[in-house]
């Protein structure tokens, strides 16, 4: 597959780059011909000098010379070690034709550094054969060269993101700490009001960065799972409590129905599983307008002796989608809709790393939903009992 993507590649950038020939010979009829044979596919250039040949291999660095060995003052094997000699034209793959073929000439020219040897008379096919195999290998080079520099940018961005997200953690819990104890000793009612605010918001700028941290994360391999003993009731609680305040700003109904079925004490990563949970709901609070409702159902749809796979369900009567916006949501870094971005704020994380972390824990993850009809996402999950 990776083979099929370079090739395909390498084929986008022979489509778009046209790639260049420097002709190099004394006779006119020479350069004339090897032009009509090259200049339909690459844009072609001519010198009928060694001195000349060098100043716009210089100047404008071909990616293919073809050069005559016979040529008076400055012959080819001249212009050749010239070549070798500058940083800038050194690698320019050089093709001798010539009317020497005897095989010491072609053994001397490779020697120097030709990269291939023709002689004269030439057939058209075999010149455009020999100048393509020489352009697909610089080509193909050149795609190497720009994957790795492109992968050095993305570690380098992923480094840079991560440093970053990692250091707004610490001031984002300080203020959160913070909030909480002014909170707990104000009297007034309008400061405890400003302080949830406060609260709200940094919430949500804390689950920006855990989303971002996650995403990060996924680009680099190094999302992980943790497995520990956590109860169920308690983590469902958290998150509930953690989306009340942005479903009372909105007079919205929030109700949760969790089956008796699902044991109090399980053992995975609770808290990767309370992050999908909030993601879901808080996107669910979003896209639903004021006094909407929004229902969160847990249950048990499969265990045995040492496991338990739950689903869940979040049911919401906002805005729906379409069956086309319903396939890129998943999707990093894609929203359905550009424009829900502006509207209803948000950068498109959430849905594509609750994804990332439903897979992890052994399930799936889909969705229901019309336009103006609200929309059902449902995921299952495997969790080991205690």
């Amino acid at each position: 597959m990776t083979n099929r993507k370079n090739c395909d590649k390498l084929q986008e950038m022979e489509n778009q780059i046209k790639n260049s020939v420097l002709i190099v010979d004394d006779e006119n009829s020479i350069i004339m011909e090897l032009a009509h044979i090259l200049d339909s596919e690459y844009i072609v250039r001519a010198a009928k000098d060694g001195r000349t040949a060098i100043e716009a291999a210089e100047t404008h660095v071909p990616d293919v010379i073809l050069l005559d060995i016979l040529m008076p003052e400055m012959d080819g094997y001249a212009v050749l070690a010239a070549l070798k000699k500058s940083e800038k034209t050194k690698n320019i793959p050089v093709i001798f034709v010539t009317g020497l073929s005897d095989i010491g000439n072609e053994e001397q020219g490779l020697a120097l550094g030709a990269s291939d040897y023709i002689t004269k008379p030439f057939s058209p096919a075999i010149v455009k054969i020999r100048v393509q195999n020489q352009i697909r290998a610089i080509n193909q080079t050149r795609l190497i060269i720009e994957k790795e520099l492109a992968e050095q940018s993305n570690r380098a961005k992923i480094e840079f993101l991560q440093r970053v997200s990692h250091e707004m953690l610490t001031p984002m819990t300080t203020i959160m700490g913070i909030a909480q104890i002014m909170k707990r000793t104000s009297t007034s009612r309008k400061t405890k009001e400003y302080i949830d605010e406060i609260d709200s918001a940094s919430r949500s700028l804390l689950g920006l960065v855990h989303n971002l941290l996650d995403t990060s994360g996924q680009k680099d391999g190094a999302s992980s799972l943790t497995s520990a003993v956590f109860s169920f009731s308690a983590m469902l609680k958290n998150v509930l409590e953690g989306i009340a305040r942005s479903v009372e700003k909105k007079h919205q109904t929030l109700t949760a129905d969790a089956a008796p079925a699902i044991p109090e004490w399980l053992l995975g990563d609770g808290e990767r599983l309370a992050q999908v949970i909030t993601n879901l709901l808080d996107n669910a609070v979003k896209f639903t307008p004021e006094y909407g409702k929004i229902h969160l159902v847990a249950g048990v749809i499969n265990e045995d002796d040492e496991s338990i796979t739950l689903q869940f369900e979040i049911t919401d009567t906002g805005i729906g989608m379409s069956k086309e916006q319903q396939s890129e949501i998943f999707d990093i870094f894609r929203q359905a809709d550009e424009s829900l971005t502006r509207k209803y704020e948000g950068i498109g994380l959430g849905l594509s790393i609750a994804k990332r972390i439903v897979e992890m824990m052994g399930g799936e993850i889909g969705v229901d939903s019309e336009p103006d009809k609200g929309s059902k996402f449902t995921f299952t999950c495997k969790m080991r009992k205690k």
